[in-house]
């Protein structure tokens, strides 16, 4: 494997590291953070209670501001609170000076973001929240700084060391204020009862939406309607299974209810009996499968993947109260993306 530039903290020269250097490096920088991020735990206290219960009872937003790397992260907790159930706006520390503070509505509160919590433009938003009356939760890792002795409560986010080699890119500062900003988002879905039903509300695009909101009659197509009579001859049957594209067909009775179905599969378990069987005397009735799996039309075409996967199969007849309304075929799901 070709050596890698790396410049290293005691060479000038940028001396390539070797390969056994390169994944010692990168084991050091998971473990660093995943020691940081672990030391959140012992950091939950009143304060973080009394913060959670502020925010999952406030009649406003929560406005999530930063400088730096931190609003980045700041952004990051707004779409996430948003997605599950608690209203957030982003806020730049810097532009709340010059103009933007007005996102700032009554009823809100505000949670500012800092490692040092001692930037200048932190230090000039802090008294002018503090003004407006409105309530500020500081996610801070020095619990001794400016913002932290002016917040009402503190939300540890302490690190001792940057996963960064020189102490000063933020790596693992960061990454422990995107888990906290995690947590405070699961315990305030937790504690609102926030169900899949409501995140699919917040949620409709992709293919996790369509997991949560896509119902088996959506993927109907009305003009598919695959079925032959119990008594139609064998050629009909082949026609049928032809023209449709779904690799079945429906069997009904003569008052249109259905009796079974004969996929592509038992046509071709047909034909390898022995003796075969007389092309032109057999019946859609002598070769289907009796009580076919169905779904509802209503149910959610995840739960059709599921019975197809359950039973090893790759259509469903589709009932509605009872009647066979239509067929699904494994590739509509795929063509939807609801599975890989």
């Amino acid at each position: 494997m070709p050596k890698v530039a790396y410049m290293s903290k005691d060479s000038l020269a940028g001396a390539p590291l070797e390969r056994e250097e390169l994944l010692l490096l990168a084991q050091n920088t998971i473990r660093t953070e995943c020691a940081a991020v672990a030391a959140l735990e012992d950091g939950l206290n009143d304060d973080f209670v009394r913060a959670l219960e502020l925010i999952l009872h406030i009649k406003g937003r929560v406005i999530c501001t930063g400088i730096g790397k931190s609003a980045i992260i700041a952004q990051k907790i707004v779409a996430t609170f948003n997605s599950t159930g608690t209203p957030a706006v982003f806020m730049h520390a810097a532009d709340a000076i010059h103009g933007d503070l007005g996102i700032i509505q009554p009823d809100d509160v505000v949670l500012c973001l800092s490692k040092s919590g001692e930037t200048a433009e932190i230090k000039v938003l802090v008294p002018l929240i503090q003004m407006s009356g409105t309530p500020l939760i500081a996610m801070v890792s020095n619990t001794q700084s400016y913002l932290a002795q002016h917040a009402n409560y503190v939300l540890r986010a302490t690190v001792d060391h940057e996963a960064c080699p020189n102490n000063l890119a933020p790596t693992s500062s960061t990454t422990v204020q995107l888990v906290l900003g995690d947590v405070l988002a699961v315990c305030l879905l937790k504690a609102r009862g926030f169900t899949p039903q409501d995140f699919a509300k917040y949620h409709p695009g992709g293919a996790l939406g369509k997991r949560l909101y896509l119902r088996v009659e959506d993927l109907l197509d009305g003009s598919t309607l695959p079925r032959v009579a119990q008594e139609d001859p064998l050629q009909k049957v082949i026609v049928e299974i032809s023209h449709n594209l779904l690799g079945a067909t429906a069997v009904v009775d003569s008052n249109g209810a259905l009796c079974g179905i004969i996929t592509d599969g038992d046509l071709r378990r047909m034909l390898e009996r022995s003796p075969a069987p007389s092309l032109t005397d057999t019946r859609a009735v002598d070769i289907m499968t009796a009580n076919p799996k169905t779904i509802d039309a209503e149910a959610l075409a995840i739960d059709a993947f599921s019975l197809m996967e359950q039973h090893k199969i790759t259509q469903l007849i589709v009932l509605r109260n009872g009647r066979y309304v239509g067929m699904i075929h494994i590739h509509d799901l795929l063509r939807e993306g609801i599975v890989g």
